[in-house]
Formats: structure tokens, C-alpha cells, sequence
């Protein structure tokens, strides 16, 4: 009960710009998986967007969906890479 006391009055003694800056952080880091999928894999960021509220409770969903964010363009050239014509 003691450390919960002692969390409560050092967050009282933050500072406001403080307390907004980490929170900023916290929600960047929360939503980094949708944050990736708006660079590197558009087609899929709505799921990955709607997943990524859950999945921030799980650090292995929450890595399974940074993983998916990041290769989105690398599934596509595996994909067009597979169909090559047969050589002969």
C-alpha cells in the first residue's frame, strides 16, 4: 500500500508538462505498430490500427503487429518474386 502512496504523491508533485510529454510518449509507443503501417503497409492499416488497442496489453501481439506493420511491401515482392516465369 505504501509504494501505491508513494506513486500517488510523486505524480502530485509532477509537474503538468511533464505528465503531458510522458503521456504523449506512452501513446506514441502504444501505437507505434499503427504508426508503422503508415509508412511501410498502407493496405492493412486499418486491422492493424483496430488490433493494435488490444494488442497493447500483450507485449508479444503487441510485437506480432510491429512485425505486420513493417512488411507490408516486403509480402508484395515476395508475392510478385514467387510468380516469375520458369526459365526455358
Amino acid at each position: 500500500m505504501e509504494t501505491v502512496q508513494n506513486y500517488l504523491a510523486m505524480v502530485q508533485q509532477a509537474d503538468p508538462l511533464s505528465l503531458v510529454l510522458f503521456g504523449l510518449l506512452f501513446l506514441a509507443v502504444w501505437f507505434l505498430p499503427s504508426l508503422l503501417a503508415l509508412i511501410f503497409n498502407r493496405k492493412h492499416i486499418g486491422k492493424i490500427a483496430l488490433l493494435n488497442i488490444p494488442a497493447g496489453l500483450s507485449w508479444i501481439a503487441w510485437g506480432a503487429l510491429c512485425v505486420w506493420a513493417v512488411t507490408g511491401k516486403l509480402g508484395d515482392k515476395l508475392a510478385a518474386k514467387a510468380r516469375l516465369k520458369p526459365v526455358g
